[in-house]
């Protein structure tokens, strides 16, 4: 059973609710009570940050109390703060998302820096690039490359028709469309190449630890970004087999892993080229990079 709604009366204070939903929240073994719970203050208040800190005292009335338990509710339901609110931050640009995506995580932008780090290091940031992005989701990695390098294209392959139009709204939004492509597909299939970038953030989960992930990864990440098979490793071992013929000479392979998978996925890649690994800000090793031999 969830742990129950704070009350919330029309009367109750801006800053008697913060207090509330904090302790409803850390009771209920919430990560970051106090956060989510001023993230969801601030959007059933329909206010900003500035407005909260000026006038904590000001009360919630009808629409901002019944709002904020409505929310609340969900969010002891386990429903991460960025489903309910309908959209996440990734790399400062802001992400829809949809019941068929990942939420994105900071741990990908480690992905995107890898990318970035190793083109400028080239001199190829300005290049006319093309980039596919395998698994899409959201959209994040390949918009977030394409805000970054001006004069580059990209394709974005999902196997839920769903992601994929919810990652071309996103690239609408994001003033990116132009340079921006987006398909429903089986990995790889439906593309010859060559590329020049190949991006992937792949299911890599092996399948039986997926029943005791938390609750906001269980319930509400789609299975199908989630589960990697036995070991973790289908996609991977997918992506290995096509990125020969996939990349263009000199290209690039670029791919989340998880924990204590970068040593298995550069294996998979041996022989393709070069290949660096690169850590994220906890330095676990979170993307690997593969140079295809020029």
């Amino acid at each position: 059973m969830p742990a129950p709604v704070p009350p919330l009366m029309p009367t109750t204070t801006r800053q008697e609710a913060l207090r509330h939903l904090r302790a409803s929240f850390a009771a209920a073994g919430i990560d970051n009570p106090a956060l989510d719970a001023r993230l969801l203050l601030l959007a059933a208040c329909e206010i900003a940050g500035a407005e909260l800190a000026a006038n904590p005292t000001e009360p919630l009335g009808e629409d901002g109390a019944k709002r904020l338990a409505a929310v609340a509710a969900r969010r002891l339901e386990r429903e991460p703060v960025a489903r309910i609110l309908g959209e996440r931050e990734f790399w400062g640009l802001p992400f829809r998302l949809s019941p068929a995506t990942l939420e994105p995580r900071p741990d990908t932008e480690t992905l995107v820096a890898a990318v970035l780090k190793t083109l400028r290091a080239q001199g190829r940031a300005d290049a006319p690039l093309t980039i596919l992005d395998i698994g899409t989701g959201t959209g994040c990695i390949l918009l977030a490359l394409l805000h970054e390098l001006p004069q580059a294209t990209g394709l974005g392959i999902d196997r839920a028709l769903e992601a994929a139009q919810t990652a071309r709204g996103n690239a609408e939004r994001l003033g990116l469309a132009e340079r921006a492509r987006f398909i429903v597909g089986n990995w790889s299939a439906a593309v010859a190449g060559p590329i020049d970038i190949l991006v992937s953030n792949p299911p890599y989960i092996a399948s039986a630890v997926i029943p005791g992930l938390a609750p906001e990864v269980r319930r509400y990440d789609p299975l199908l970004a989630l589960d990697g098979g036995g070991d973790g490793l289908d996609a991977y071992r997918a992506l290995a087999a096509d990125a020969p013929r996939l990349l263009a000479q000199g290209g690039l392979a670029a791919l989340e892993v998880g924990a204590g998978q970068d040593g298995a996925v550069a294996g998979l890649f041996a022989g393709l080229g070069p290949i660096t690994v690169h850590a994220d800000l906890a330095g676990i090793a979170r993307a690997v990079v593969v140079a295809a031999a020029g």
